[in-house]
């Protein structure tokens, strides 16, 4: 599959947040926008640092993700100066001098310490610097001013080219990705082990992936974050869930699936209708629809799949407004993922500031926005049998609307949960996943 080159799309991408950033600065009455990288963290009454983790608005600029103690600053109507921290050190692996397609569109200063950033820096005073208290430097602290703040992170919800065809290589990775984890679940193999094939595909360790892996057997997968990955594998084998994904420049996929041991299982036939009701969802993300009632028709549909499976013996609708329907599908339907899996502004009224609230009784749902073209999010339904929910069921009264029974069946599997990425366009969606799950 051919895919767009992010290296001819980057300059229109610069004139985009140029545009951003004036309009941004303007809002909040200053001259320069000033971003520090990020530094290293170190643990609590120790020298070791926690993995470095480079500040979003830093590489919204640049395809940069291991340059700590680095800075971009942007003045308006001037270049994108690149403060660029090359220590001498030979503790560690120094970041290799600026190169590549992005180079010829900024300034770049080569400091050696930290401290030479100072007399490139532009005033304080006059500078919104965005960042974290640890990349104060001098007089320039993070000054987070809510309105620029505001602007850029609800303008980050839409994706320019240039971003889209980094998610697209992000995509590739993570599948290459989730095939080995497959045929490793396939061998028999334990989570920890899996989760070794996972990587070793991708070619990005724990530190470099953007989140933490979820690889769970059987009951396992009942865990919506599960990362301890056992090195013993259970038997038996029932079922295998991995939530993993991939990074390539600074950008994020988010990627799930879930599998049963035997092809011809009933739970497997779960995980049919559970996919088929996620395809039918995806399809869903259209401009001008809200996200709040897909999440809400994900609820419907899931709970359709429960009584058609016997776990549940009443209504879709009654399961929905009972809650019962939450005690299985206790998230929500997604996010909108970019720059960070879990990316900003997802309850945005406006680039003003304001916030559109969750549905009542949904606390978990991450996006209340009304889609529009641009926007890149994660559509994952799930099932899942969680002890602690359903006691809660039970506690509500509403334990007769279970079969409990059948709930002892699939309880040993965990759960299901499928996920797919989708661009949000100005016609039908484009799912930057399913095609290539497909072409491999």
């Amino acid at each position: 599959m051919n895919l767009p080159d992010p290296s001819v799309l980057y300059s229109d991408h610069l004139d985009e947040l140029r545009r951003r950033a004036d309009e941004a600065l303007a809002r909040g009455g200053f001259d320069h926008l000033v971003v520090p990288s990020g530094t290293a963290h170190y643990q609590v009454f120790d020298d070791r640092d926690y993995p470095y983790a480079v500040n979003p608005q830093f590489k919204a600029w640049l395809p940069l993700t291991h340059v700590p103690d680095s800075w971009l600053v942007y003045t308006p109507g001037k270049r994108p100066q690149v403060i660029f921290h090359q220590p001498h050190d030979y503790w560690h692996v120094v970041p290799a001098a600026p190169s590549g397609w992005w180079v010829e569109h900024c300034d770049i200063h080569i400091i050696r310490s930290p401290e030479q950033a100072l007399p490139l820096l532009p005033p304080a005073a006059r500078s919104a610097i965005l960042g974290e208290p640890q990349s104060a430097l001098g007089d320039h602290g993070p000054n987070n001013p809510q309105p620029v703040i505001d602007y850029l992170e609800y303008h980050r919800t839409y994706k320019t080219p240039y971003e889209i065809a980094l998610m697209r290589q992000a995509q590739v990775l993570a599948v290459r990705g989730h095939r080995a984890a497959e045929a490793a679940f396939r061998e028999g193999r334990s989570e920890f082990a899996i989760h070794m094939a996972y990587c070793a595909a991708v070619g990005q360790d724990a530190t470099e992936l953007p989140y933490g892996n979820i690889v769970a057997l059987n009951e396992h997968g009942a865990v919506l974050h599960y990362t301890q990955m056992q090195t013993e594998v259970p038997s038996p084998l029932r079922s295998f869930l991995i939530d993993a994904g991939a990074g390539t420049g600074g950008y994020a996929s988010d990627i799930t699936r879930t599998y049963a041991a035997e092809a011809g299982s009933e739970f497997q036939a779960l995980i049919d209708a559970v996919d088929a009701a996620q395809v039918g969802m995806g399809r869903a993300v259209r401009a001008g629809f809200d996200y709040k009632q897909l999440h809400l028709d994900a609820h419907l549909a899931l709970a359709s799949i429960l009584r058609d499976f016997g776990v549940i013996k009443v209504s879709a609708e009654e399961a929905l407004a009972t809650g019962v329907s939450a005690a299985f599908f206790p998230h929500g339907i997604g996010h909108l993922l970019g720059l960070q899996v879990h990316d900003v502004a997802g309850f945005a009224a406006s680039d003003r500031g304001g916030r559109i609230e969750r549905p009542a009784g949904h606390p978990y749902l991450r996006l209340t926005r009304v889609l529009e073209p641009g926007m890149v999010v994660t559509i994952e339904p799930g099932i899942y049998f969680v002890d602690m929910l359903l006691d809660e069921v039970n506690k509500s009264g509403h334990g007769a609307s279970v079969d409990w029974n059948r709930v002892a069946q699939f309880k040993p599997y965990g759960g299901i949960r499928i996920e797919d990425n989708i661009l949000c366009t100005e016609g039908e969606p484009d799912n930057l996943t399913r095609p290539l799950f497909a072409a491999h």
